[in-house]
């Protein structure tokens, strides 16, 4: 193996152990984090060591790794996280105070809607819905008015397929995408109605930063059989905008 090899490889070796840790798996053994991660147990112990004690990973007082601080420290300075959500956060509040149901803030990561904030209400559908969730754009709300306004080759290769489903109404023909997206953009406003559970609609609008391009987006989740659209898409708009407006955006100059 060269020292090039060497050093490219490394990286991949610890991002690894990183990403052996995900909402299912919370605390890990050595050994799980080695065969998680595909590696060795002599590199694994190794690489294991020095992320603890930079930080990343903290070891409790039965030998279980969890991830530690310091790397929530590192994530907090994403502007796409935790600076996007605090500015968002009295919007958000504002949403859910005029409706009382499930409130969620998202952004784009490649093909997957990762979620930032959630809101959950008191006597709100139940949702599959977690701070840093992933699913793809196709199937949720905010993943829709967040495709909706990508690069035109991008919605074309996400088109292109394959779409997951996870219910007999998940969009999973490319050109009745193609055809909800024209429509969201036209609206600025995105429904979907029980695509990853059959008793949840969404309704979602896009974020805009200073720019004017699409950053995010917002969305209300109700039961899908109460649901009041007309009513629900001015206050997602409003809290969009509001939003949109405390992140620098001027449509007036757009």
């Amino acid at each position: 193996m060269t020292a090039t090899t060497t050093a490219r490889s490394a990286p991949d070796r610890l991002l690894s152990v990183l990403a052996a840790f995900d909402h299912e798996h919370t605390a890990l053994s050595l050994t799980d984090i080695s065969r998680r991660a595909g590696l060795t147990l002599t590199t694994t112990h190794r690489l294991v060591g020095a992320l603890t004690a930079w930080g990343a990973l903290e070891r409790d007082g039965a030998g279980v790794y969890h991830v530690g601080l310091r790397l929530w420290e590192v994530a907090a300075l994403a502007p796409r996280g935790l600076a996007l959500r605090q500015v968002a956060l009295p919007y958000l509040e504002d949403l859910y105070e005029a409706t009382h149901e499930n409130v969620q803030l998202a952004v784009r990561d490649g093909a997957e809607v990762v979620y930032t904030e959630w809101l959950s209400g008191r006597s709100a559908v139940g949702v599959h819905i977690r701070v840093g969730a992933r699913w793809p754009l196709h199937a949720t709300g905010v993943g829709l008015a967040l495709l909706a306004h990508c690069a035109p080759e991008v919605q074309d290769r996400y088109c292109a397929g394959p779409l997951a489903s996870f219910t007999p109404y998940t969009i999973t023909d490319g050109e009745r995408l193609r055809r909800v997206l024209a429509e969201v953009r036209r609206t600025d406003v995105a429904v979907s109605s029980r695509q990853v559970t059959e008793d949840a609609l969404s309704v979602a609008a896009p974020v805009h930063g200073p720019g004017g391009a699409v950053v995010a987006a917002v969305s209300v989740v109700v039961p899908q059989a109460d649901a009041q659209v007309p009513v629900l898409v001015p206050a997602v708009r409003m809290a969009a905008r509001g939003i949109s407006r405390a992140l620098g955006w001027q449509p007036d100059k757009a």
